[in-house]
């Protein structure tokens, strides 16, 4: 009786135990995973099959590298969207102020960069303002669109972002630029995982020091416009993209 017994209790706890480490690898899933709508929803795009894609850009203002983006999409005519991170705006709002110039959307990216999963809803809060006000003093008005760094999010971080007014926005697609220096790769990455409606995660700058280089980024970004509009693609920003989505009923997933 006692063996049945036993056997019983390590079978519950090896349960237990189980069930819970996959919700813990889940939940950390979710943090993380650019599409992951189960700590709030944020908008990843329009549904598959839509000739729409956005491109968008973090972690600048950049030297020389954004002002480099930005001829390139003049050359198309594309409108993009930049998440900057506020001390670079402070750094360079020479930069800054070109990309409003440009008509580009400028979204908030955090004032230094931290990953938000883990820093206290009372920091991301300073984060994010820090980030208005140095937006607000360079360029003005602005978008109310966020990107959370690395892509890190929680329930917190979400409702602080949304407390005071700023719409979260992610991706489906990524480059890898931040992790290579071929144009190549970047553009092999993108295109293997277009779909349609997407929002393309790519860099003009690095978190880690002003003036990383973003040659390649600049390259492939030239080569997929010039490709994807070959093939009836319309390249939006993503207030474009959003007000695009609301017309059709879609979610944005």
């Amino acid at each position: 009786m006692e063996n049945w017994q036993s056997a019983i209790t390590i079978s519950t706890m090896l349960g237990y135990w189980t069930a819970t480490a996959a919700a813990l690898a889940t939940a950390g899933y979710q943090s993380m995973a650019p599409t992951g709508q189960w700590y709030g929803r944020t908008f990843v795009g329009l549904g598959r099959g839509s000739k729409k894609l956005a491109l968008t850009f973090d972690d600048g203002p950049n030297d020389p590298h954004t002002l480099r983006l930005l001829e390139v999409l003049a050359k198309h005519d594309v409108r993009a969207t930049f998440f900057m991170i506020g001390h670079y705006v402070q750094q360079r709002p020479d930069i800054a102020r070109e990309v409003a110039r440009g008509g580009h959307v400028i979204g908030n990216h955090t004032f230094t960069h931290p990953n938000l999963i883990f820093v206290s809803d009372l920091e991301t809060r300073r984060q994010l303002q820090d980030c208005e006000i140095a937006l607000n003093d360079v360029i003005g008005e602005h978008s109310r669109l966020f990107r959370p760094p690395f892509g890190g999010r929680r329930p917190g971080s979400l409702r602080v972002a949304r407390s005071l007014g700023l719409e979260p926005v992610m991706w489906k697609v990524t480059g890898w630029d931040w992790k290579t220096t071929s144009a190549d790769y970047v553009e092999q990455r993108v295109a293997k995982q277009i779909r349609g409606g997407d929002v393309i995660l790519l860099h003009d700058g690095s978190h880690m020091a002003m003036g990383a280089d973003r040659w390649h980024t600049v390259v492939a970004t030239d080569r997929l416009i010039t490709n994807y509009k070959a093939e009836g693609y319309e390249f939006a920003t993503i207030l474009e993209m959003m007000k695009a989505g609301n017309a059709h009923g879609e979610a944005g997933l």
